[in-house]
């Protein structure tokens, strides 16, 4: 159904190309699963299936794409239109219509279909997708998950031979990321569906691949196998294939299911180890054993270089929490060493950054947020967790002054976030959003850093050593939309760190990240932890609320249902559970890193069954 032929991809102005040596072939009705770093052109490779590269894009492709039998060189993407549908990294950009039901019939209405046929899949479609109590919505009131929902929708309504999907889960709750993948399987195994897919979360889709093709680095030639053949070899794989990597298993595993029928001895083994003991070791030196570049955020190494470890300050908790400064923190990368001095110590019994007093929000005729409390205090990490549409963002947006209160209150360091004036209030509390691009709006990467260091008052050249540590190797003339989506979160969050803010908020922080990109973030932000920085991070990514966390807030319906530390509140959710804690409850790990720390100590030499 797909076909490449010794494909490379040059865009105008690169010294070499994006993308070269492609050459693999898609069968009709498989769900190819495309994996590998940031960068290494997985875009590329799929934009050149819908013809929108290079036809949109601009650049050279050389090779030959086909798809269905038709040349891509040769059919622009509207002649493809009947055949592929395509959802990008960025659903806003997808949208041509204002509101649910009008954006799902749009697809439809161009290809002239008639309108019973098109009634009829907009029911089918609401219904598969979860979204029929959204069909009158606009668009714009929605939530990014729920977003990304209806752009998938918008494409399954043509009924399109081939589906072309960038990160299609990036922004849903684990339920909802199941839901769309198991009509991905229907459409696949029931009707011949053609499934492109390119995925960074590879602990919610390696199971459902037929095959998946391995870009391993930036120029490389692809490597097509089975699912358990390339995440034997590959820079980039869940927590489930790490977990069987270490305890010697093989094949290895690549579902929960998996690994709990092979995971009897090392439950055995990991026994009389508590998981708190092995969180301390593992977040005291995370060098209990090597690991490899790109592993499922284990925090252990940075580009697979051991980072130079010391001690943590401690922090102050809420009564009723653990304390997470009761093991020393993980080794900071300079990133921090640029920071201290900027930032002062909190103090041996500090107040409350955040303070939220029966907080109630209204959008329009939806109540967003009833009755929340809520108290984060210096160097507390907190992960707002909950379905796609629970209030997180608007509970973020209410942090940072963005959404007024319909009753109830918010401080941020003794101010009202929606009273206090800009330039005072980016001293107090920093927003990265779910779309970076919403904070970026220079023409380069050394335009924006100007700005920001003068926003901040901060010294020349702050914020580019901050870009340097978080995003290594961009060039200060590179145009921010130039960027993938992680290089341009990397790119806002340096924006942010400029002005050293004691509240960090965080929408979405993981979307577009690998798992070496996220090792990255999560030792920038245990390192801001460690300096007195609170972090409030909104997320659906189950493994980064795991690895980082020290406390979960569960919000439904605009309410907090779960508030607690964060082994006792995931380790009780079939939902936010990490793979680890299913793989081997009900012993209460939560990630590869404490396995790893623990195992010597219980057992010398084990790690291998």
């Amino acid at each position: 159904m797909i076909r490449f032929e010794d494909v490379s991809v040059t865009y105008d102005g690169a010294a070499r190309p994006s993308v070269q040596g492609v050459d693999f072939a898609v069968p009709e009705g498989e769900l190819v699963l495309l994996v590998g770093p940031s960068g290494v052109g997985k875009s590329t490779v799929l934009g050149a299936v819908s013809g929108l590269v290079p036809h949109f894009t601009g650049g050279t492709l050389r090779g030959r794409v086909t798809v269905a039998g038709r040349d891509t060189r040769t059919h622009k993407p509207r002649e493809l239109a009947d055949v592929v549908g395509t959802v990008g990294q960025d659903p806003l950009s997808h949208f041509v219509t204002d509101t649910v039901e009008d954006e799902l019939a749009y697809g439809m209405e161009s290809l002239g279909l008639a309108p019973d046929v098109m009634r009829r899949r907009v029911e089918e479609t609401l219904d598969l997708l979860g979204l029929a109590d959204l069909r009158d919505r606009p668009i714009a009131t929605l939530s990014g998950g729920q977003q990304q929902r209806v752009a998938i929708g918008s494409v399954l309504t043509p009924h399109p031979r081939v589906l072309v999907l960038d990160e299609p889960t990036s922004a849903l709750d684990p339920a909802a990321a199941e839901e769309v993948l198991a009509v991905l399987q229907r459409l696949v195994h029931d009707l011949g569906t053609t499934v492109l897919m390119a995925e960074h979360r590879l602990e919610r889709v390696v199971q459902y691949a037929d095959q998946v093709v391995l870009l391993a680095a930036p120029g490389a030639a692809p490597l097509l196998g089975t699912p358990s053949e390339v995440m034997a070899v590959s820079p980039v794989r869940p927590p489930v294939v790490d977990l069987g990597r270490l305890a010697g298993w093989s094949p290895l595993p690549l579902t929960v299911r998996d690994a709990r029928r092979r995971a009897g001895s090392l439950r055995e083994r990991l026994a009389g180890v508590t998981a708190g003991a092995a969180a301390n070791a593992a977040t005291r030196g995370m060098g209990t054993g090597p690991a490899s570049p790109g592993h499922a955020v284990d925090g252990s190494t940075v580009d697979g270089s051991t980072v130079d470890g010391s001690t943590a300050a401690r922090r102050a908790i809420a009564p009723g929490h653990d304390d997470p400064a009761s093991a020393d923190m993980p080794p900071r990368p300079r990133l921090f060493r640029l920071l201290r001095g900027r930032t002062s110590h909190p103090p041996a019994a500090p107040a409350p950054v955040v303070a939220v007093a029966s907080l109630a929000v209204r959008r329009g005729r939806v109540e967003a947020l009833r009755r929340v409390d809520l108290d984060v205090r210096p160097g507390e990490t907190l992960a707002l967790m909950g379905r796609n549409g629970a209030g997180k963002s608007t509970l973020l947006g209410a942090l940072v002054g963005l959404v007024e209160p319909a009753a109830g209150s918010v401080r941020v360091g003794g101010a009202v976030p929606h009273r206090t004036a800009p330039r005072d209030l980016v001293r107090r509390v920093g927003l990265v959003p779910q779309e970076p691009r919403d904070l970026l709006y220079a023409d380069t990467v050394t335009a924006e850093c100007r700005a920001a260091d003068v926003d901040a008052g901060a010294e020349p050249g702050t914020c580019r050593a901050l870009v340097s540590e978080l995003l290594p190797g961009i060039h200060d003339d590179t145009h921010p939309r130039d960027l993938s989506e992680g290089q341009r979160l990397a790119l806002a969050l340096a924006l942010v760190l400029t002005a050293r803010p004691p509240l960090l908020l965080l929408d979405e922080p993981t979307r577009g990240l690998d798992y070496a990109a996220k090792a990255r973030l999560v030792a920038v932000l245990r390192g801001l932890a460690a300096e007195g920085h609170a972090i409030v991070l909104a997320t659906h990514d189950v493994e980064l609320a795991a690895e980082l966390a020290h406390r979960v807030v569960i919000l439904a319906d605009g309410e907090v249902v779960a508030d607690g530390p964060t082994a006792e509140v995931v380790v009780a959710s079939p939902s936010f559970a990490p793979q680890v804690t299913k793989v081997l409850a009900p012993q209460q790990w939560l990630t590869v890193a404490q396995v790893r720390a623990a195992l010597p100590a219980s057992e010398p030499g084990a790690g291998h069954e």
